[in-house]
């Protein structure tokens, strides 16, 4: 069969082939191998702007003065310290286009455009993820938890980033984030709705690189979203994080390191004014999991039940998963009560953060 390359990003026949390629013309299943785990969004509020694309807000920075008085004696005027917070929305958009004849040509049009779409579903998802950790700030980006959080002597930084001990570019992070309405939260424009929108755009004229017409099925997915940080002490990074010595539970991760994760973990409740404030949540990569599974059962090894070990933290097993033999029931691995998310988007190559 001769194939056509994929071009300025539209499918050839070679992908229309690879989903549909049976000569009975049935459906091929689709494992997406650049799929990643993004927890955050169900835990994590969502509220609208109160400006088109941009929330602000005012964060106290001091008190007012208290007099101790008497009869006859005045009181000082006084308003304390207030700084204006604001933060704006990103927009995300990914758009496909699909010549109409060659769609047509899976013999169910609209099975391949369904399957086309589960990888700009899971692009968007990891577009959230990168921008709400290591958006810029800058352009079109929101500012992200990384950059916010990245000088150890600033004013949050010097208050609210733990060093794990970590040096070099081989280090990960772990955030422990309260989000509430009046702390942390995510932010959406006033006049959109929350989320991913999808929109088919039908049938359309749409142009080659001659500038030619041909029909095609046209989709767009769009997500503005936003990250206000009204008040930076709810966020808590454990910074430096050595990903070798993690995997290793050695050097700066040895279990009787002052720098072990499980003792900065503790430390982070400290650094929280009032845990009440919203939903507290620590952000962690896969790799963190993993070991945060490993250092459960080492903490209790004494112990007969494995499972007891291993589930320390709390249920390390996947959530329920159908199965022929009934449903397999998992659930949320916690720190102290508190669910350890997965976010993969959280990376394994940090620089050291000073």
């Amino acid at each position: 069969m001769t194939t056509q390359p994929t071009v300025s990003g539209h499918p050839s026949l070679l992908d229309v082939a690879m989903t549909f390629g049976g000569k009975d013309g049935k459906s091929y299943k689709v494992a997406n191998l650049l799929s990643v785990t993004n927890e955050v969004i169900p835990y994590f509020p969502f509220l609208p702007t109160n400006e088109e694309l941009t929330m602000k807000g005012m964060a106290q920075t001091g008190l007012p003065a208290v007099t101790l008085g008497r009869y006859y004696k005045g009181v000082k005027v006084s308003k304390g310290g207030w700084t204006p917070v604001e933060d704006a929305c990103a927009m995300a958009k990914s758009r496909a286009e699909i010549d109409k004849d060659l769609a047509e040509l899976s013999g169910n049009t609209k099975e391949y455009r369904r399957k086309r779409n589960i990888g700009f579903v899971e692009a968007m998802n990891q577009m959230f993820a990168q921008q709400l950790i290591y958006g810029s700030g800058g352009g079109d980006d929101v500012l992200g938890l990384a950059l916010r959080y990245n000088d150890k002597s600033s004013v949050c930084g010097a208050r609210n980033i733990l060093d794990a001990g970590g040096a070099g570019n081989d280090n990960t992070s772990i955030y422990l984030v309260v989000a509430g309405e009046y702390s942390v939260h995510g932010i959406y424009p006033k006049s959109s709705k929350a989320g991913l929108s999808h929109q088919d755009l039908g049938e359309i004229d749409a142009f080659d690189d001659k500038g030619l017409p041909y029909r095609a099925y046209a989709e767009l997915w769009d997500w503005k979203f936003g990250l206000h940080v009204l008040d930076y002490r709810y966020i808590v990074r454990i910074a430096n994080v050595d990903v070798s010595d993690l995997m290793d539970l050695t050097g700066t991760q040895a279990l009787t390191a002052p720098t072990s994760l499980l003792k900065l973990m503790i430390r982070t409740f400290a650094k929280i004014p009032a845990m009440g404030v919203g939903r507290p949540m620590f952000l962690a990569n896969r790799s963190v999991k993993e070991m945060l599974s490993v250092m459960a059962l080492e903490k209790h090894q004494n112990v007969l039940a494995f499972t007891q070990a291993l589930n320390h933290f709390g249920t390390v097993a996947p959530g329920s998963v159908a199965g022929t033999q009934g449903e397999i029931r998992g659930g949320q691995l916690t720190f102290m009560g508190v669910p350890v998310l997965t976010m993969d988007g959280i990376l394994d190559t940090e620089d050291q953060v000073v």
